[in-house]
């Protein structure tokens, strides 16, 4: 998988006003298997106990799901099998 770019957001215990807050960086990879012309893919962004995945084609747009790191590993073992 090759780097694409961070995607920064506000923690969820910032308030509203802006007061002080930590920001989180999400970087999204893409696909190894990918090809670059088409965008047809899925992204996922690692953090040690999950990870998050959206669609390419739609980007900093795209919904996003959250699923445990065991989930994941046992998926991509599944899928590799």
């Amino acid at each position: 998988m090759s780097s694409s770019r961070l995607t920064w957001f506000k923690s969820s215990y910032s308030d509203s006003q802006g007061g002080a807050c930590v920001e989180v960086a999400l970087n999204w990879h893409k696909s190894a298997y990918s090809d670059f012309e088409d965008a047809s893919c899925i992204e996922v962004a690692t953090c040690p106990h999950t990870v998050h995945v959206r669609d390419s084609k739609l980007g900093a747009t795209s919904p996003t799901f959250t699923v445990p790191s065991t989930a994941w590993s046992a998926f991509l073992a599944h899928a590799k099998s």
